[in-house]
């Protein structure tokens, strides 16, 4: 029996990192946001601020840069629960990783797609081999289910646990990626694709719906129960059932949601790294309410909890946290997506939440969740650099032609120009923020 994550054909973690060879020459991670769920219709209608120039540069270079058991249980004998920690042993296949970096590859090469061009590009032809080999070609596809997720090995061990359910939370991500390909008519996500990615996603959500594990997960009244409903909710959609994705968010909203928050915006079921799971659960109640909006409620935003709170109030109480007091400053930046979710949908008049941002983390702009969190306060001066970059690159390319007689087009238009541009984010290389448990 193996100790995989996922049950698979073969051993894709070997295969998919072939793949990754293959397709971009490295396999450099980034930052990797805990969940989300980005509105494909905005980013297909293509309207982006002058603001968000920066923002998209950095979705363009990270869909390049991108081209096993629970990790929280110990052998002493029999397998123990050690809330909070990470069992290495769980790491040695690491498909909760690869599955992260997955939902990231094919959002950010949709979205690049989506910036650049139609049709075909070299950026949609990455995500879709990507999808093509974990979920549809038939010598590496994933089984559509997660009967070993987060198998507890030894002794009494060899079967799944319902935790393990959470490890594909990033299906938000996947499903806005291809939703993104299907608007934008890609020619590389044909009819076929599109049909044998329907029945596999069934076939999951038959699965997710009926077995006993996956039904426990979702009746957690934490983190795990929320993500669970944003996973189920974006995979009714990816299957064009816009009333059962309702069902589902409006399910949470009507239960566990109502027990999540306090008056005061505490998180109650945050547990021993209290900064962490109120950033964790916040994203996935804001990925939630998003896939709500998409299917067609976008009330869910202003629900209250039994004690009158919002998300809105949730966020305002995690701003006051600090990850320092309980050791935890590796998940410092966890929050500012939230934060700037918060601020774009609710409103940010006095520039609350755009100061927060630029006090923690002064690039916000550059930040790939900015694109789609509008509109918020900043970019301005990142923008003006941008486009005085491309007016100095533009000048340059006019004086190279007329000295060589040089008729050869420059390319100079709004991202074209921006492409040329020396990268102002710098993207740690190895660093993949998989946010666990």
């Amino acid at each position: 029996m193996r100790s995989t994550l996922f049950q698979f054909q073969a051993p894709v973690s070997l295969l998919l990192l072939l793949k990754i060879l293959d397709l971009t020459g490295s396999a450099s991670a980034f930052t990797s946001y805990a969940n989300d769920f980005v509105d494909p219709n905005y980013i297909v209608k293509g309207v982006f601020g002058n603001n968000t120039l920066a923002s998209q540069q950095t979705i363009l270079q990270w869909a390049k840069d991108s081209a096993i058991g629970g990790p929280w249980i110990w052998k002493t004998c029999t397998y123990v629960s050690r809330d909070g920690k990470f069992n290495p042993d769980g790491r040695i296949i690491n498909d909760v990783g690869n599955f992260q970096s997955l939902s990231d590859m094919v959002l950010y090469n949709a979205i690049a797609f989506a910036l650049t061009g139609s049709g075909s590009s070299s950026y949609s032809i990455i995500a879709v081999n990507y999808i093509q080999t974990w979920f549809l070609n038939d010598d590496t596809k994933m089984n559509p289910n997660l009967n070993y997720a987060q198998m507890q090995r030894g002794p009494t061990g060899q079967v799944g646990s319902h935790t393990g359910i959470l490890d594909l939370k990033g299906m938000a991500k996947i499903v806005t990626g291809i939703e993104i390909l299907r608007k934008m008519n890609c020619t590389d996500w044909t009819s076929d694709l599109d049909n044998k990615m329907h029945s596999w996603t069934n076939e999951y959500i038959k699965w997710l719906e009926s077995a006993s594990m996956s039904l426990e997960e979702e009746a957690a009244p934490n983190n795990h129960g929320t993500f669970w409903y944003n996973q189920v909710a974006a995979l009714k959609i990816l299957v064009g059932d816009l009333p059962g994705a309702l069902d589902v968010t409006n399910k949470y909203f009507a239960k566990q949601y109502l027990t999540q928050i306090t008056a005061d915006g505490e998180q109650a079921t945050a547990r021993t790294r209290p900064y962490h799971y109120h950033a964790y659960n916040l994203a996935a109640m804001i990925t939630n309410a998003r896939l709500s909006a998409y299917a067609g409620n976008p009330s869910v935003w202003n629900k209250t909890t039994n004690e009158g709170s919002t998300i809105k109030t949730a966020l305002d109480f995690a701003m006051n946290l600090s990850a320092a007091d309980s050791n935890e400053t590796s998940y410092t930046a966890e929050l500012y997506p939230s934060v700037a979710a918060v601020g774009s949908v609710y409103g940010d008049a006095e520039g609350k939440y755009a100061d927060f941002l630029a006090k923690g983390q002064p690039t916000y702009a550059e930040e790939a969740y900015f694109l789609w969190n509008q509109p918020l306060k900043g970019g301005e001066e990142e923008s003006k650099a941008i486009q005085a970059s491309e007016t100095t690159s533009a000048k340059g390319s006019q004086a190279t032609s007329a000295t060589e007689g040089n008729t050869k087009d420059n390319g100079a238009g709004a991202m074209g120009g921006a492409l040329s541009w020396v990268l102002v984010v710098l993207i740690g290389v190895g660093l993949q923020v998989a946010f666990m448990l």
